[in-house]
Formats: C-alpha cells, structure tokens, sequence
C-alpha cells in the first residue's frame, strides 16, 4: 500500500474522531495527515511527508489552536438588534420627559423616554440609552443638564 493512502485513512480517521471528541488537537492533526498524503500523491519520499505532517501539526498546534480556543472562552458576545442599542450614545431632536420624546440613535430617529420622569431633557442634549422598551428608547441625560434638573410639569 502507498504511503498517501496511508496517511489519507489516518486523516479521514482523526477527522472522524474528532467530530465525536471536539478537541480541536485531532482536527489539526487530520489536516496534517492530509498535507502529508498530498506530498505523497506528488511522489515526494517518505521523509518529505514526515516532515510536512510535523510542521503542520506544530503550526496547527502552536498556532491556530490557542485562537479557536480563545474565541471559545469568550463565547458570543456581539449583540444585535435592539440589545446592540444599549449602551450608545444619542441627540435629543424633540425634548424628552417621562412620557415622550424623539432621539437620534445610530443614524435613525426614535421615540424616547426618560428612565427619570421627574427630568426634562432638552433638545441638542447628548444622552445614554439605558434600555429598549419595545420601540422606544429609555435614555438618561449623559452630562448634567444646563440650570440643574428640570421638574416635569404636566
């Protein structure tokens, strides 16, 4: 039997087995055998595929695993839809209150409300969205507002 296919039954093998273990080590250890059997089907002597199976598995190792094992510690951090909105940055367009207001929010234009419904905040303010109450923005004032905190007067 050739040596390629020798090293393509031990790569299909270690792929197999790393679908049921997911250690990732057996997974770069199957792309190695690949590189190995195709250095091989070239007609390359055995030492050749020797070495090209160690520097991949070495490469693979030392410096794709440790990413792939990052990524996974971190788990999914990126929020989106509405999630992604807290936390930003907006411009009050339309004095907001307790009850009511209009905000520009990542380039488009919303309906707010103040987390405080005691403050009014007033139009060119820079505030912070605290939350995404269905489609409005609840927002809090982001710098202290000019002559101190206006009561709300309904």
């Amino acid at each position: 039997m050739d040596a390629w296919l020798i090293w393509l039954i031990l790569a299909v093998g270690l792929g197999i087995v790393e679908i049921f273990t997911l250690t990732f080590v057996l997974g770069l250890l199957a792309v190695a055998a690949l590189v190995a059997a195709l250095l091989g089907a070239v007609g390359l002597p055995l030492a050749v595929q020797i070495i090209g199976f160690t520097a991949t598995a070495a490469a693979g190792i030392y410096l794709v695993r440790p990413l792939v094992q990052r990524q996974l510690r971190r788990g999914p951090d990126a929020r989106s839809g509405a999630a992604a909105l807290v936390g930003r940055s907006a411009v009050v367009l339309q004095e907001v209150d307790g009850d009511r207001g209009r905000i520009k929010l990542s380039g488009e234009e919303w309906s707010a409300r103040c987390i405080d419904e005691d403050l009014v905040i007033p139009v060119g303010a820079h505030v912070d969205v605290m939350e995404i109450d269905g489609a409005t923005a609840v927002v809090y004032p982001r710098e202290a507002l000019p002559g101190g905190t206006t009561e709300h007067t309904s």
